[in-house]
């Protein structure tokens, strides 16, 4: 089966410890593996500066960062992403599967850091050039279990992920408060969840989208 330009865009959302990389990597693997091509990246990353930023923005040991200057280096990231990988991928044809997008600014800088979700809506709409996922799949978990899964084995916590539970919470509500407002555009399910049916749920969205279920066997 092939997908006729434009592509597909599907975005992985959700708080620390969701298991949205788990997810988007099984995704990723059921759609090759019946012949689709797929492009699957993260942000903040997915390009040479975004990498860069990434580091900046998440690692310990860069001295103070002011929640503006957070929001407009995800902002920055985003641009660089959706310009130089994500519309290029789109425009070949091709599945393009992200481990956040939009939605982690406005959850993270809009409700966690209080700049508000509509400044930081406008904001990264500039930076993408109105570019949205034709579906968004939101992993809910609870601030405590993201914690617990996150930190296992020692895991360090990066300079995000070490904030207080409070923060975490204001981010889980901000998440599901996005997909209530349009639900159409979102898929959201439990992170608690077997990881197999919550692969097998993600397939069965992303086939509806495809027009027609994906040939071959079920995850």
């Amino acid at each position: 089966m092939s997908i006729q330009s434009p592509g597909l865009f599907i975005a992985f959302e959700g708080g620390d410890g969701a298991g949205k990389s788990t997810q988007a990597a099984r995704l990723s693997d059921a759609l090759e593996s019946r012949g689709l091509s797929v492009l699957r990246t993260r942000e903040p990353g997915g390009t040479p500066i975004g990498e860069k930023l990434r580091s900046l923005v998440l690692d310990h040991g860069h001295g103070t960062i002011d929640a503006r200057t957070e929001a407009l280096m995800f902002a920055a990231a985003r641009a660089a992403h959706a310009s130089q990988v994500i519309r290029p991928a789109l425009a070949e044809g091709r599945v393009v599967i992200t481990d956040r997008y939009i939605d982690s600014s406005v959850a993270y800088q809009g409700a966690g850091r209080g700049l508000g979700a509509e400044g930081v809506l406008t904001l990264n709409d500039w930076a993408t050039e109105g570019l949205h996922p034709d579906l968004t799949v939101l992993l809910d978990v609870a601030p405590t279990d993201g914690r617990q899964r996150r930190t296992a084995g020692d895991a360090a916590e990066d300079r995000l992920e070490s904030e207080p539970d409070t923060f975490h919470s204001a981010i889980r509500h901000a998440f599901l408060d996005l997909a209530a407002a349009a639900p159409a555009g979102y898929l959201v399910l439990p992170a608690s969840a077997d990881i197999e049916t919550l692969a097998a749920q993600i397939l069965e969205r992303v086939e509806s989208l495809l027009g027609d279920p994906v040939p071959g066997d079920r995850l």
